[in-house]
This record gives C-alpha cells, sequence and structure tokens, in this order.
C-alpha cells in the first residue's frame, strides 16, 4: 500500500494542473470542484463559503448558485478582472463590502437573487455604485423594501434590465427609479405593491413591465406611451382607464388576466397592441341587462360650476361605442368572464384578429354577420357556456378558421352555412352537447328528420371530438367525405348500436380512436379493417375478452382500463399488436392470479411500455394482489391447482375411458360365435397344398 502513495500523490498533482489536454480542458479541478467550459466558470452547488481564488484567470462568466457564501469581501473577485457575468443567486449573502467591484469594471450581469441584502443594503449600494457597465441586475427575493430599493439603485445609471420581483415592495413613487434612465425591463412581481404614484415617469426607455402578483387595485391614466409589454396580471384590479389621448402607444401586449375587472378596459385610442389578454375577471357589458332592461337611452345630467359659469351637461349612462383603435389585434382572451352577449359591432373593430377565446361565460347565443369581418381568424373557443344557437348571418363567412371548439353547451344543431366557407377548418369540438350527427332517420311519427349536425363533405377536418354528446347510433355514413385523423367518441352508451359501416370510411386516414365508455362489447366492432390506427382508447366499457380483430392491427398505443379481462390471450406477445405496442394500460381489470403468463410474457416485449404497471392487481382466494410481486405462497398455490384440474381431468377421463373398453370387450365376446361362422362361411372351402 505504501508502494502506491507515491504514483497516486503523482496524479493528483498532475490532474490539479492540468495534465492532459482531455482532463484539464473538461474539469480544471480547483479545489472547489468547479466546472470549466471555455471562459466559463461553473461552481453551482458546491458549499463554497467564499469565491475561488484559483480558478482561471481569464473567466468572464462566474456562477456560485446555491452555495454558502455569506460575505463577498473586497478581494474576492480581483483574480478575474475580465469577469462580464457573475451570479450569486441562493447563497446566505448579507453584505457586499464596498470596493468589491472595483477590479471588475466590465461587468455587464450581476445575479443575486435569494440572499439577505436587506441587513447591509447601504453597503452593498456603495460596493454596486463601483459597476459603470452593468446592465442587468437581479436582486430578487432579498426582503427589500422600497426605501431599501432606492438607496441600491441610486447610481446605476447604466442599468438595462432589473429584476426586483419577491420582496417587500408596497408602494412606489418618483424617487426610487429616479436615475434610471436608461431601463428597457422593469420586474416588480410577487410583491405587495398597493399604489404607484408617477414612479415610471422618468423611465422613457421602458418597454416591459411586469407587476404581476401584487395588490394593485385600479389603474388611471395609463399614459406610459413607450412601453411595449405590460403585465398586470393577478392583481385586484377593478378598473383599467388609459389615458385620453391621440398620442401612439407602442403598446403590443396587455395581460390584465386574474383581476376583478368589472368593465371592458379604456383601451389607448391609437396603439400597437396585437395581444390583450382579459383572462379570469368579473366583465360583462351592461347595455342590455339578462331582465330585458336597456340602458341604451338613459342619461345622465352633470351640472359643472366654473366660477360664475354654470354648464349642463347629458350624457349616455352607458356606452358601448369602443374608441380605441384594435385593427392590429391578433390575439383576444375574454374567458372566465360574466359576458351574456356581445354588443353589436364588437368584433367589426378587430379584422386582423387571429384568436378569439370567449370560453367560461355566460353565452346564450353567438351571432357572427357580414359587418364583423373575421376573415383571419384561425381559433375560435366558445366552449362552457350556455350557447343553444348559432347565429349566422347572410354574408358571414370563417374562411381562415381552422380550430372550432364548441363544447360543453346546449347545442342541438348547427347552421349549415358555419362550414360553408370554412376551407381550413381541421378540428372541431363538439363534446357534451345533446346532439346527433346528420343523416337521422326519420321515425314513424315524426314529419320530418330530428335535428341534427352534417359534417360530411368536410375535406380538412382531420379532428372532431364527440364526447358524451348523446349519440344514437351512427348509421348513414356521417362521416363520408371526411379525412379524420382523431375521432373521439368516449360517453356515447349508444353510439356503437345499429350499423359499424361507418368505420369503413375513415379506414384509410384514421390514427386515433377513443371508444372510451361507449358499452362496447368484444364482438362490436370489427378493428381489422383500421390499418392506419395508432392509439386506441377502449377504457371504461365491460369487455370480457380482448377483441380477436385487435391482433394484427399495428398499434401504438392501447388502453384496456376498467374492463372485466380476467386475462389476455396467452401468446399476445407474439402478436403483431404486441411487437407494434409502445404504451398498453391495463389497470382496474378482474385478472386472476393464476394466469398471468400473459403478463409476464408482456413483460419481456423490449419497447412496450405498461405506465400504470404498478397498479395492476389480480384475484386469488377473495384477495387483491399486486401482480408485479405475487406471494410464493400464492405461486405455489396456483401450482398446484393448475396440477389439480389436469388430475381432474384425468380422473373425470378414465372412467369412461374404461367404460368404453369393457363395453367394446363385452360386444366383442357376444358376437364371437357368430363372427367365426361368418368366417367360415366366406373361407369355408379347403385349399390343396
Amino acid at each position: 500500500m505504501e508502494a502506491l502513495l507515491p504514483g497516486l500523490s503523482l496524479l493528483l498533482v498532475l490532474l490539479a494542473a492540468g495534465w492532459g489536454n482531455g482532463v484539464g480542458a473538461a474539469w480544471a479541478m480547483s479545489p472547489g470542484g468547479c466546472k470549466h467550459v471555455q471562459s466559463t466558470a461553473d461552481c453551482t452547488g458546491r458549499w463554497l463559503s467564499s469565491v475561488p481564488g484559483n480558478l482561471q484567470g481569464d473567466i468572464e462568466e462566474l456562477l456560485l448558485n446555491d452555495n454558502t457564501i455569506r460575505v463577498l469581501g473586497h478581494a474576492s473577485l480581483l483574480p478575474y478582472p475580465q469577469l462580464k457575468h457573475l451570479s450569486l443567486s441562493k447563497n446566505r449573502l448579507n453584505l457586499i463590502e464596498p470596493g468589491t467591484f472595483l477590479g471588475s469594471q466590465g461587468l455587464h450581469v450581476l445575479s443575486l437573487a435569494d440572499n439577505l441584502l436587506f441587513t447591509n443594503y447601504s453597503q452593498t449600494a456603495a460596493a454596486l455604485s463601483a459597476l459603470p457597465a452593468l446592465r442587468t441586475l437581479d436582486l430578487s427575493g432579498n426582503c427589500l423594501t422600497e426605501d431599501m430599493l432606492s438607496v441600491l439603485l441610486l447610481n446605476l445609471s447604466s442599468l438595462e434590465s432589473l429584476s426586483v420581483a419577491r420582496n417587500a415592495i408596497m408602494r412606489l413613487d418618483s424617487s426610487v427609479f429616479t436615475n434610471l434612465t436608461q431601463l428597457l425591463e422593469l420586474n416588480l412581481e410577487k410583491n405587495y405593491i398597493f399604489e404607484i404614484d408617477q414612479a415610471f415617469e422618468g423611465l422613457q426607455k421602458l418597454q416591459r413591465l411586469n407587476i404581476a402578483y401584487n395588490y394593485m387595485p385600479c389603474i388611471v391614466d395609463f399614459g406610459l406611451t413607450q412601453l411595449k409589454v405590460l403585465n398586470v396580471s393577478h392583481n385586484i384590479i377593478e378598473w383599467f382607464l388609459a389615458f385620453e389621448s391621440d398620442d401612439l402607444f407602442e403598446l403590443e401586449v396587455l395581460d390584465l388576466s386574474h383581476n376583478r375587472l368589472l368593465f371592458f378596459p379604456v383601451l389607448p385610442r391609437q396603439s400597437k397592441l396585437h395581444s390583450l389578454l382579459l383572462k379570469d375577471n368579473e366583465m360583462t357589458f351592461y347595455q342590455r341587462l339578462p331582465n330585458g332592461t336597456s340602458l341604451a337611452d338613459v342619461t345622465v345630467q352633470f351640472l359643472i360650476i366654473d366660477g360664475n359659469s354654470t354648464n349642463i351637461t347629458t350624457v349616455n349612462l352607458w356606452d358601448e361605442v369602443c374608441y380605441s383603435n384594435l385593427s392590429s389585434l391578433r390575439l383576444l382572451d375574454m374567458s372566465q368572464n360574466q359576458f351574456w352577449y356581445l354588443p353589436e359591432g364588437f368584433l367589426a373593430k378587430m379584422p386582423s384578429l387571429t384568436h378569439l377565446k370567449l370560453n367560461q361565460n355566460c353565452l346564450e347565443t353567438f351571432q357572427l354577420s357580414e359587418e364583423d369581418p373575421l376573415a383571419m381568424l384561425t381559433d375560435l373557443d366558445l366552449s362552457q357556456n350556455q350557447l343553444v344557437e348559432l347565429q349566422v348571418g347572410a354574408g358571414a363567412t370563417l374562411p381562415s378558421l381552422q380550430l372550432f371548439n364548441l363544447s360543453t353547451n346546449r347545442l342541438r344543431v348547427l347552421p349549415a352555412e358555419v362550414f360553408t366557407y370554412t376551407r381550413k377548418i381541421t378540428t372541431v369540438d363538439l363534446s357534451r352537447n345533446r346532439l346527433d350527427l346528420c343523416p337521422q332517420p326519420a321515425l314513424a311519427s315524426e314529419v320530418e328528420s330530428p335535428p341534427c349536425v352534417d359534417i360530411r363533405g368536410i375535406e380538412t377536418l382531420s379532428r372532431l371530438y364527440l364526447a358524451g354528446c348523446g349519440l344514437r347510433g351512427l348509421a348513414g355514413q356521417p362521416f363520408r367525405g371526411t379525412s379524420l385523423t382523431h375521432l373521439d367518441l368516449s360517453d356515447n352508451q349508444q353510439a356503437l348500436f345499429g350499423d359499424p359501416g361507418w368505420l369503413q370510411d375513415l379506414a384509410a386516414t384514421l390514427r386515433v380512436l377513443s371508444l372510451r365508455n361507449t358499452s362496447l362489447s368484444s364482438a362490436v366492432v370489427d378493428f381489422s379493417t383500421l390499418q392506419s390506427l395508432a392509439a386506441l382508447d377502449l377504457s371504461g366499457n365491460s369487455l370480457s375478452a380482448l377483441p380477436a380483430s385487435l391482433s394484427a392491427v399495428k398499434l401504438h398505443s392501447l388502453d384496456l382500463r376498467d374492463n372485466c379481462l380476467p386475462a389476455l390471450p396467452a401468446d399476445v406477445a407474439r402478436t403483431p399488436l404486441a411487437r407494434s405496442l409502445q404504451e398498453l394500460y391495463l389497470s382496474r381489470n378482474p385478472y386472476n392470479c393464476c394466469t398471468l403468463g400473459w403478463w409476464e410474457s408482456l413483460q419481456r416485449v423490449e419497447q412496450l411500455r405498461v405506465p400504470d404497471g404498478r397498479e395492476l392487481t389480480c384475484s386469488y382466494d377473495s384477495r387483491t394482489l399486486s401482480a408485479r410481486a405475487l406471494p410464493e405462497t400464492v405461486l405455489r398455490a396456483c401450482r398446484w391447482k393448475v396440477a389439480n384440474m389436469a388430475l381432474l381431468y384425468l380422473v373425470l377421463a378414465l372412467p369412461t375411458c374404461l367404460t368404453l373398453l369393457v363395453a367394446f370387450a363385452v360386444v366383442f365376446l357376444m358376437l364371437k360365435q357368430k363372427l367365426l361362422k361368418m368366417l367360415k362361411s366366406r373361407c369355408g372351402a379347403s385349399s390343396p397344398y
């Protein structure tokens, strides 16, 4: 052992010195275990209590995140004069000594997030003031108040990006960001801000502002014309009123989602707005009330006294005319509100709209008219409303529509004009509407056919979702003329009753089929014709055996959960189905613990993954056991049961065989004399020798 020590010591010395290009380039083996990649030293998560002093002197990026550094001394960074990026996030840093950055004048990016800088913030501020080229600073998660922040930022006029998220800031005024004239991006999310008083007026270059997850009650006289992105989501805002001006606002994205807005926001008259996010508020329109009352003609008079002059001004109580220019708007998300109608001409001001989300509202009707120029609309979501009908006026078209979501409404029929000019429609979701597909034969008591939805001949349609629609059979080739690749018929108990010929129209294109909870029995559907099928969901049915027609289908995914399967075929692992399967769901079936040979063979299929394999159970002697780890006593009992069954069959067969043998012997003895006489009579003549 002693003889090995000199050689081991030499090896360690060579490694530390970077001996060998491969070892030295990859690790550089500093005492702290930092990794070097070109000009970057990564010392993340090394339990360092100070900055390593023996790294390469020419590094430009130093990552010291997730360590235990408490103090950054004035000599900590002297060995690295070319440093441009320094990250000290998630340490215990409570002090940066003045003069620490005197040798790092080229530092551009500094991250100090998730530390304890509130304790000695004035000394830290003195240290930061020596960074004339600093562009990006992250002070998130340091328990800083607005007063501490104003001291820390006092001499950082070069900053372009600043994050002070997750601090203890409550109120902002003009003194906080006084000298940040070059600031482009400011992140204030997850503080306790409830008031902002002209805090951003001096930030003439500010383009991105994030005030999400605070306690702002309203925004009035919004006038930051240079701002491009404003995120004030997750506050308690009830009003948003832009400053009344004809100046052009650069605003492109406005996020007011997850607030308490009562009214549609008053937006700048002229802007470049292309994304307006209003999800999860309490908005509605008030000119027409649900009880039939109209406020369109109700007026209010204001008495205005100015010195010796008195004026009376009469205005409408409620005016739903939108005076903002929304011609560039492409995304409008008004989901999860309380809208029960849209004002006339509301959508006419948005000719560039491509995505409209009105799901989870109270809409009872949705009207498309020729005056609503939605020629660019590709995505329309009206799901989870109370829609009874769609009204399509003459000349109304949606030529660019690709995705149409109408799920969870009360629709029974759709106007034929809806799909007449939708030349690009690919996805339609009609789930959870009480409807049928055309053609529907009229009953003897009916004069005409019942209402239905006709999707025949929509050549571009590839995805159709009809879950929970109460479909009454699929007779009459309802999918003729389509090229469906995805079809969801889940939760339709009677959908598979009657003629299964609808499968023939989809045999060449269908790739994903869901028949979950459709009262499917093993012999109802012949899957052998669906040679393009890749994913099949048969869960929640009453299958007592795997459909034989599946054995030749080359599926990639199969779901057999929640059925009545006691076992799969013993040779299932040798079928084309098993060789192509990549994902198989099997749980929540009453498998027999003594007939799990198929399960063992499936586990040996290389590419097959069973995500719910740990949940697979089987029954033995009124007990439910895990199929992955059967007790040895159960395995032994199962083997005995198999042997006993074979013995039982033998015992049952032996008396039968003996009885037949005895009967044959008796018959032979009884007929022996007659048989001999018969033989002699036929062959009685003697043959001379």
